[in-house]
């Protein structure tokens, strides 16, 4: 028979699913997959069902409805002093993975090179080959997750067609720091490129750290798309509603892919949603406030477990050194014996990069709840201290 799709044929089940799956036949204390333990606000789930009650039960517009296109635009006044016409720069979509699909699609042609962060959240690289792109590859690293300015200024060439940039970044944990993104919007200048800009965690950062969007900075309003997660914002991932910020010239051609990808996305979770953006700042103080404190407790049950840390500056995970532990295996293999043996899984590293060699490193998703947060602790101080 005719093979399928190479890229999608040969691509395995993803290492979230695995480890996932792992877990739940060993009964053991998920940290891999990062997705909150609670419920999300209360108030977005009655928007929500009251909108289910209330209807409409129609397609809404393809764009996405026209008060949450103003929520958005709304919030990026708010955050980042950014004027946004709704109306020509704004549109939603199922989940933020769709929008990157989407910008993805629409802007690369086949032959195009893209730039791409090491770690990666892994739909990247399978997305970028789809559409035809060339995939250069940059790394920041453990410990410090330091950006490789020459590496990065070689990657970028006369066949530069965009960046896919991540801050603040999963998996490292990184917030990329106001001379950082400089850096990258000068390359992109220079090149005249383009950036998408996953920006899903904007508003889960620690320590004083103040999310610094590329869009922001002098020459890029033209050049980036900015895009944003109600499921990480509001801690409810399943709700799916991703939201694209862009200049009309590249949102033109972004919205052409949407609408053939999924169209439109859910009335009422529109609804709901357009609702939690315009809460107060005290809202988006304690989402990041909590995380924290989650880092915090996480951080120093392993750390008396015997972990050396690395460092976080936002997100929901938090990255260690197995070797800190005695551990003298890969990763892999680390992260299958802690779910076995010590009842707590954990996502190997390894994953998130194409080569293998950084394979000494596991990362622990702590938006849990806090009892769950030690239990695990405990289970692993139990097990490397016996």
């Amino acid at each position: 028979m005719k093979p399928a799709n190479s890229i999608f044929s040969n691509t395995g089940v993803t290492v979230f699913e695995t480890m996932s799956r792992l877990a739940m036949e060993c009964q053991s204390i998920n940290l891999g997959q990062g997705f909150p333990d609670e419920l999300g606000p209360e108030i977005l789930r009655r928007k929500a069902a009251e909108a289910v009650i209330e209807g409409p039960s129609q397609y809404p517009p393809m764009m996405g409805l026209p008060e949450l296109r103003q929520a958005v635009a709304d919030h990026n006044k708010r955050f980042y002093g950014l004027d946004v016409d709704w109306q020509t720069e704004t549109m939603v979509t199922s989940g933020a993975t769709e929008a990157i699909c989407d910008c993805l699609m629409a802007l690369i042609e086949p032959g195009d090179e893209v730039v791409l962060i090491e770690p990666l959240y892994d739909c990247y690289l399978p997305m970028v080959r789809r559409a035809g792109g060339i995939p250069k590859l940059v790394r920041v690293e453990p410990p410090n997750w330091d950006l490789p300015r020459q590496r990065l200024s070689d990657a970028f060439t006369e066949k530069t067609k965009l960046i896919l940039f991540n801050s603040p970044h999963n998996p490292a944990a990184k917030v990329y720091d106001r001379d950082e993104v400089q850096f990258i919007a000068d390359l992109v200048l220079k090149h005249d490129a383009y950036a998408i800009c996953d920006e899903v965690y904007e508003h889960i950062l620690f320590d004083g750290r103040k999310h610094i969007p590329l869009m922001m900075l002098d020459g890029m309003r033209d050049r980036c798309v900015r895009i944003g997660s109600a499921g990480k914002t509001f801690s409810m991932t399943a709700w799916k509603v991703g939201y694209v910020t862009a200049p009309p010239n590249l949102l033109t051609p972004i919205s052409k892919a949407h609408q053939f990808v999924t169209f439109t996305t859910p009335r009422n979770l529109q609804s709901a949603v357009a609702y939690g953006l315009q809460q107060d700042d005290a809202y988006f103080t304690a989402l990041a406030g909590d995380l924290e404190a989650k880092r915090d407790l996480i951080a120093n049950g392993l750390s008396d477990a015997g972990f050396a840390i690395m460092n976080v500056g936002g997100t929901y995970f938090l990255s260690v050194d197995i070797r800190s532990v005695g551990w003298d295996g890969d990763d892999v293999d680390f992260c299958e014996t802690i779910t076995r043996e010590a009842g707590v899984t954990a996502i190997p590293m390894s994953a998130f990069y194409q080569d293998a060699d950084i394979n000494h490193f596991a990362r622990f998703c702590f938006s849990k709840n806090d009892v769950v947060l030690t239990e695990a602790c405990e289970r692993l101080k139990r097990y490397f201290n016996s």
